[in-house]
């Protein structure tokens, strides 16, 4: 019998050393690009795609700073005094700046083995977005049945997109959003539920001929601004109970506008923790399979049973 025990136990062991690799992930850059194994091109990828070398780190150091003042450019641009001052300099500097972007992004195409993957990615899109309306500009001719030009010129604005690539806490907040994101959502459909009835309740209440309060879309929109504190002020109640329901909600405003902040902020905590702590190498005494959750009183892998996990 503890020959045919042991004999189970090589065999399974044999099996677990023999399982399919595991489907590439996007965030393993190096293997879903695709690194080339040496030569100039390994060396571009070095420099472009891993900001751990000194190379690297200078690379995404300028292009941030190439990426801020080509926003800033943009910005000025659309300032008319400016504009008709320094116009051509302007002009000059996005031209620089487009064609740097546009030299960067060959370049990112050409270093990986699967430059098809990287054009379809999303920051594959964005470096595309930075580039694509100023040639768009200058190769569409200004007719009067086109749409403004000044469109295409504001899609610009989508290189500060690309700061997303080169800031670690970007991904973090990205992280911690998209593991809260039904949280957010369930608190988002109670907020539409408490607007959608305050603003009818308003409707009912101060609606009218001749009040501001025409429609029940017309009172959420004042619900709206008055659960976010705003108050613009183009519609106010009229009437005292009106008046009185409005003040109850912006001060119900007040309680709950920070829900949001504290559900993103919870998760972000709870991933640094998990980040620090340290690997579980908790293991079966029978089959030796490691990484045992802390709380499991049985092996995921034999079935046998546990002894008490005892963290030092």
């Amino acid at each position: 019998m503890p020959l045919l025990f042991k004999t189970y136990m090589l065999m399974k062991k044999q099996e677990q050393e023999n399982v399919a690799p595991r489907p590439i992930s996007k965030s393993d850059v190096a293997a879903y690009f695709g690194k080339p194994e040496s030569g100039f091109r390994d060396r571009l990828f070095v420099i472009i795609f891993e900001a751990e070398t000194h190379a690297g780190r200078w690379f995404d150091f300028s292009l941030i700073a190439a990426i801020l003042l080509s926003v800033v450019v943009v910005m000025l641009d659309s300032v008319s005094e400016i504009n008709h001052r320094h116009g051509g300099i302007l002009n000059a500097l996005e031209w620089f700046f487009t064609v740097a972007f546009t030299i960067e992004y060959i370049a990112r195409l050409w270093c990986v083995k699967h430059p098809l993957r990287y054009a379809r990615s999303f920051f594959g899109i964005v470096d595309l977005l930075a580039i694509l309306p100023t040639y768009a500009a200058f190769f569409i001719p200004e007719l009067h049945a086109l749409v403004d030009l000044r469109l295409l010129r504001l899609l610009r604005m989508f290189r500060l997109l690309k700061l997303t690539a080169y800031v670690e806490e970007y991904s973090v907040l990205g992280s911690a959003i998209i593991a809260s994101r039904r949280k957010i959502l369930i608190f988002l459909s109670v907020v539409a539920i408490v607007v959608i009835l305050n603003g009818t309740l308003l409707y009912v209440i101060e609606g009218g001929p001749n009040s501001p309060f025409s429609s029940i879309p017309t009172s959420v929109y004042f619900a709206i601004t008055a659960v976010t504190t705003v108050g613009f002020g183009d519609i106010t109640p009229q009437t005292d109970l009106g008046r009185a329901i409005t003040s109850i909600t912006m001060l119900v405003g007040w309680s709950i506008l920070a829900v949001p902040t504290g559900i993103i902020t919870s998760e972000m905590t709870a991933q640094r923790f998990a980040m620090k702590r340290p690997p579980n190498t908790r293991t079966c005494p029978v089959c030796l399979t490691t990484g045992l959750e802390e709380n499991a009183r049985f092996c995921r892998n034999c079935g046998a049973k546990l002894p008490l996990f005892a963290r030092d």
